[in-house]
């Protein structure tokens, strides 16, 4: 129940350090979104074809910024796309680029388990395959970003988190004890106490709709497969877990929304695609689900410094301010030739970035 009435929220412009923008036609409908809430964020880089070079990932970039809306301060931070054959000497360009002054700056390589969600499949097939990169990495200071699910087929889609820490990335911090790494978009309980007991260079981030959610939301009244993402909803006891963890000031708790938007008619598909948009209202949601529980004087550190201390960037100036304030999302944007549902569309929503 909520025990904060107050009517309106300011915060130091906050980050998100997890999110999708796609390309194309498709990025210039749901960029402006992300650049109207954040001040900065990282940008995945599973594109069709991979982001896997600094040269792409500057480009990228580029688009980007061309696409953001005149008017809005944006900066998008970029990631390369960790493979099996990933040069090494990849990472001392990526790393010059934090220095350059100019061009998108490469922070961090992502790693996808090859198969584990949309445009994996080029992903990393055998962990120890990348070594001499995160052995660069480690030298250079760029973080490694992990989407923490196994692919075997033998175990159970609701359990692939809690057996990717054990096999994969216990392993991986006792070989890489330097490297920093984020256990993106975390969904259990193992997680977040995995994270809170790993050590200072080991940082979590969180979704709103893993904050909001538990995955009775995907079978409510029918399948709802807009409420379907990866790692998928778990159970109400791994919700009430990350919502202790975020809202726990934790420095290694931080926000990142994976907001990865879909064509509806993909979405509502036989074979539907993973991903749950909500960069259009993404604040508002975090707030709901810290006011929910009490705790919305600490969302300002969540949202806002504990990311961009862990990257060791600077926190933004200016502000963002929320209030209390009814109102009803849109039922869909405009994507490319297609339409985008959003999570909550129709649906009524108490607070208001304004």
């Amino acid at each position: 129940m909520t025990t904060d009435t107050r009517a309106s929220l300011t915060i130091t412009r906050p980050d998100d350090w997890h999110v999708h923008v796609r390309d194309g036609q498709a990025l210039h409908a749901v960029v402006g979104h992300t650049a109207a809430q954040f001040g900065r964020a990282l940008i995945m880089p599973n594109l069709r074809t991979p982001v896997t070079t600094v040269a792409q990932a500057q480009a990228y970039g580029a688009r980007i910024r061309a696409a953001v809306p005149a008017g809005l301060a944006f900066e998008p931070l970029m990631a390369l796309y960790l493979t099996d054959n990933l040069d090494p000497s990849e990472i001392h360009r990526a790393r010059k680029t934090q220095d350059a002054g100019t061009g998108a700056r490469v922070v961090a390589l992502k790693l996808y388990p090859a198969g584990a969600t949309t445009n994996s499949d080029a992903g990393v097939t055998d962990l120890r395959k990348t070594y001499k990169a995160l052995e660069a990495m480690q030298r250079e200071g760029l973080l490694l970003l992990v989407h923490g699910e196994v692919t075997s087929p033998e175990v159970d889609l609701f359990d692939r988190e809690a057996v990717f820490i054990d096999r994969q990335l216990i392993p991986l911090r006792r070989d890489f004890p330097g490297l920093r790494i984020v256990f993106e978009h975390i969904t259990t309980r193992e997680a977040a106490q995995y994270v809170n007991e790993a050590g200072p260079l080991t940082a979590a981030t969180i979704t709103a709709h893993h904050l909001l959610y538990n995955r009775n939301a995907i079978f409510s009244g029918g399948i709802r497969p807009h409420y379907y993402c990866l790692p998928v909803l778990k159970r109400e006891a791994h919700r009430l877990a990350l919502v202790q963890a975020a809202t726990s000031a934790n420095p290694r708790f931080f926000l990142g929304t994976d907001s990865a938007p879909h064509p509806a008619h993909l979405k509502e598909h036989a074979s539907g695609c993973a991903g749950c948009y909500t960069a259009f209202a993404a604040l508002e949601m975090y707030a709901e689900a810290f006011d929910a529980v009490g705790a919305l004087n600490r969302l300002e550190a969540f949202a806002s410094f504990h990311g961009a201390d862990f990257y060791g960037l600077p926190r933004n100036q200016g502000s963002a301010c929320l209030q209390r304030q009814a109102w009803v999302a849109p039922e869909s944007f405009a994507f490319g030739e297609a339409r985008l549902k959003p999570l909550r569309a129709g649906e009524t929503l108490g607070w208001k970035l304004q």
